[in-house]
């Protein structure tokens, strides 16, 4: 047994070395089949490793790199090679061959050769080029609108990282909170099994008749049940942290914080409004998409513009695949294209562009007014939660102090079991109201942070 352990420490230590600092504990949990320590920084940084939603989030950001990459591939010259072999008797491909082949004799022009002649063969290398060397400036406004593309995705995935942080703060903190509720209602289970004995004794004394008894006992069955779910609802919160984390639900985390009061830095509803307009980062992606979306009008305007373009190419005709024995030849050239007239198809194009364009505008302007309202909600929940961990903590000793009164007077046959269990409900409840208050206002600090564009794993709420 010994000898197991000392070799299941060995393997851990040496996966330390190996991954980290982190992921270790998941592995030792997966070993031992017990939850592994977790701080909330250790849980952000493993989401944000981890979480498939910054992995989808990443890959745009990628294909949109690969995009301008693309886009500026336009603005250089495109050069291409070929290798052929034909061979026919078709009688101007022959002629052009024998030409193009060097090859050309007086004897080729008798008529039975010229309108019969045999089959030839011709082994053609070939390189060509074209450089669009002026189209109205449409590709370097592709490539400006390519770019803008890219910093919308690289925005994005700020945003994505910010709403990932933010659930792992509410699942760690939920996690927090079911063990606080779990404790409650161990807690509720000890007073209501006093209360039971104690309508027991009573009765058995013939002091109280025996619904006090059976109300105890209703009691008892009560927070049984409530004990259970409490259980439950532990489990399911863990599951939901490891979903966060983008781990999976089967490695089980217990999170070496406490859910206890912080004292948290407080702003203004007027700074907090300020910092989103500035620090959102899906405000910013809208503005990089108008900007785009500014761009592809553009590129539609320059469709009207004419065109230069520039070809080349060199070819070297051949009777046999190894050069010699033919000829090669070079062409070069400048061509103006303009396009007059595809049936008001650019200006149809041109109309939408400039409607997505004022979609875009009006997108931009509903975000802000969503934004604005999500700070205000935020801040509201948060001032909300923390005026409420003031009341609810002195109310917890009231109701405390209520318990103890009405168990000593319930004892002296001064109050009824109704008022005893009274009394009992409201301590369980008052100390449930506290901690889902503390609970609330961490989590909502974490939410006015996310509202507000400043939420990261740096924050106050994710630092001890």
């Amino acid at each position: 047994m010994k000898s197991n352990t000392a070799a299941r420490s060995s393997q851990s230590t040496v996966m330390v070395m190996l991954l980290g600092l982190c992921l270790p504990s998941l592995l030792f949990a997966q070993q031992t089949h017990e939850p592994s320590r977790l701080t909330l920084q250790q849980a952000v940084s493993i989401s944000l490793e981890k979480n498939p939603e910054r992995k989808a989030a990443l890959a745009d950001t990628k294909a949109a790199s690969a995009d301008v990459k693309e886009a500026r591939s336009f603005l250089l010259p495109h050069v291409t090679f070929s290798e052929s072999v034909t061979l026919g008797n078709d009688p101007v491909y022959v002629f052009g061959s024998k030409l193009r082949q060097r090859r050309f004799t007086t004897a080729d022009f008798a008529l039975n050769v010229l309108n019969t002649p045999a089959p030839f063969g011709n082994f053609a290398t070939r390189f060509g080029g074209t450089w669009n060397l002026f189209d109205s400036f449409g590709s370097w406004r592709a490539v400006n609108r390519a770019e803008r593309v890219k910093d919308a995705t690289g925005h994005q995935l700020e945003r994505t990282d910010q709403e990932i942080v933010f659930r792992v703060v509410d699942s760690y903190y939920g996690v927090l909170l079911a063990r606080k509720q779990l404790e409650v209602a161990e807690q509720s289970m000890k007073t209501a099994q006093a209360i039971l004995d104690r309508s027991k004794d009573r009765l058995e004394s013939g002091v109280v008749v025996e619904s006090d008894y059976l109300s105890a006992q209703v009691r008892l069955a009560t927070r049984k049940q409530e004990l259970i779910r409490a259980q439950n609802n532990l489990a399911l919160a863990r599951a939901k942290l490891s979903t966060a984390m983008g781990v999976s639900t089967e490695t089980e985390f217990d999170p070496t914080d406490t859910l206890a009061e912080r004292s948290l830095p407080t702003t203004s509803l007027e700074e907090a409004e300020k910092q989103a307009e500035k620090m959102r980062p899906d405000l910013k992606r809208v503005r990089s998409e108008e900007e785009a979306q500014q761009q592809s009008v553009l590129i539609a305007k320059s469709a009207f513009g004419p065109r230069v373009n520039a070809f080349a190419g060199w070819e070297a005709d051949n009777p046999t695949f190894v050069a010699g024995g033919g000829g090669n030849n070079w062409l070069a050239g400048v061509e103006v294209q303009f396009d007059l007239f595809q049936g008001g198809a650019k200006r149809a194009q041109l109309s939408r562009e400039r409607a997505m364009q004022e979609k875009v505008v009006a997108g931009k302007e509903m975000a802000s007014d969503a934004v604005r309202l999500e700070v205000r909600r935020a801040y509201y929940d948060v001032d909300a939660a923390r005026q409420q961990i003031e009341v609810a903590r002195a109310t917890i000793a009231e109701a405390q102090e209520s318990l103890r009164i009405n168990q000593n007077r319930y004892d002296s046959g001064l109050s009824t079991i109704t008022d005893l269990m009274a009394a009992e409900e409201a301590a369980r409840r008052s100390q449930t109201d506290y901690w889902e208050a503390v609970y609330r206002y961490h989590t909502g600090y974490a939410n006015l942070e996310l509202a507000s564009g400043t939420l990261n794993p740096q924050s106050p709420v994710v630092t001890p």
